[in-house]
């Protein structure tokens, strides 16, 4: 993991995920998120726009080709190269954080 990398809000890790799958619009990744989540994380619009501006400014995700409903054009995203390392490192950073409570607390 590199140094200095901070956690992903549960958001921006949702969304980096539904991205690795392929691209997405952020309805679909809203969608996703509930899914993948059992619905216990609800992604509104107003934080899925936020949060994909910011990503798309940090280099993670960028807008690709979307499609169109006859009104108006969908945004679609995907994960750049830097995006996926972000989302590895975060993986990495979890699983030790899961290591380390199953050493202490134990496997229910």
């Amino acid at each position: 993991m590199g140094k200095g990398n901070e956690a992903l809000t549960e958001s921006y890790f949702y969304i980096l995920l539904c991205l690795h799958r392929g691209p997405l619009h952020g309805y679909g990744i809203m969608q996703e998120t509930l899914s993948l989540s059992g619905g216990k994380v609800k992604i509104g619009s107003g934080t899925m726009y936020g949060a994909t501006g910011n990503m798309i400014k940090k280099g993670w995700i960028e807008e690709t080709e979307g499609s169109s409903d006859g009104f108006e054009r969908k945004r679609m995203y995907r994960l750049t190269d830097e995006g996926e390392r972000v989302l590895a490192d975060e993986i990495e950073r979890l699983r030790l954080l899961l290591k380390s409570a199953d050493e202490v607390y134990g496997r229910g």
